[in-house]
């Protein structure tokens, strides 16, 4: 196998979450976050048949950061883990008054990802941490009716394993956007459990709060730093992963594949092409 300069090169599946409200939140309640997100996640994780012990993970508090391993089951990620991580959310919140229900982002990609000294580099993880930060997707979770997720596919994931049916999901079900966070423009499919994410008004400004702002020790929420997803740093490439400068179409409907000016991955016929810049 040859080996270039950055090492043997590999594409792995990729996961970010974040907790809404965590710079917002007292000491009491950042503890009570970063006990419940942790269990949270391995019990999605138990769920979906994943074995989150072999994920290589970082971690800030209220957020989280991983790739998985080649062999991972992508299709148990997007859907099985995905429901189970709501329906922990939705019995976690029972009963709670509202400042102390947890509400989450999540991403999930397919791309390159290499570990550097302090963190990871290459353009899968600075997709992701772009995606997590999103407007879109922040204004999703925050107008949703009470919502507890908020869900971000990106290209790859949406258009190979969604749109061509290898889950249960209907791709109506999601919500293609256009994603501009510094210097990365690319799309990405919103699916907010338990409600028409089309009907959702993603124009207004984003109530959520920590948007914009620092989010305090040990949270990645702050959307104006230059860091990837979690407490280590990511390092920009010169030019994103699946980025463009094409308008986006509306969203897509249904039917066995996507072919329009689809970023980072297109899709003719039977043939899928992964463009990673």
């Amino acid at each position: 196998m040859s080996v270039g300069a950055m090492g043997t090169f590999g594409r792995r599946l990729l996961l970010a979450v974040d907790a809404r409200g965590y710079g917002s939140a007292d000491t009491a309640r950042q503890r009570d976050i970063q006990t419940v997100l942790p269990r949270l996640l391995s019990e999605s994780a138990d769920a979906a048949g994943l074995d989150r012990a072999s994920w290589v993970r970082q971690s800030a508090g209220d957020s989280e950061f991983a790739v998985l391993p080649a062999d991972s089951d992508e299709q148990a990620l997007v859907e099985t883990f995905m429901r189970r991580l709501d329906a922990g959310l939705r019995a976690h919140n029972r009963d709670r008054v509202p400042a102390a229900q947890l509400a989450l982002r999540a991403v999930v990609h397919f791309g390159p990802a290499s570990e550097a000294p302090n963190g990871f580099v290459g353009p899968g993880p600075v997709e992701v941490s772009r995606v997590l930060e999103s407007d879109p997707l922040r204004r999703a979770l925050a107008t949703a009716p009470d919502a507890a997720l908020a869900v971000a596919l990106t290209a790859p994931v949406f258009t190979e394993l969604v749109a061509q049916r290898y889950t249960n999901f209907r791709p109506e079900e999601f919500r293609e956007v256009v994603v501009e966070k510094k210097e990365y423009r690319g799309r990405a499919w919103l699916w907010v459990p338990g409600c028409d994410v089309h009907t959702l008004d993603l124009d207004d400004p984003d109530p959520d709060p920590d948007s914009g702002s620092g989010s305090g020790s040990g949270s990645s929420s702050n959307s104006g730093s230059d860091s990837g997803p979690g407490p280590a740093s990511v390092s920009d490439p010169g030019s994103p992963s699946g980025s463009d400068s094409g308008s986006a179409p509306a969203a897509s409907g249904g039917g066995d594949c996507a072919t329009n000016n689809l970023y980072g991955t297109v899709i003719n016929g039977n043939v899928v092409f992964g463009i990673s810049k």
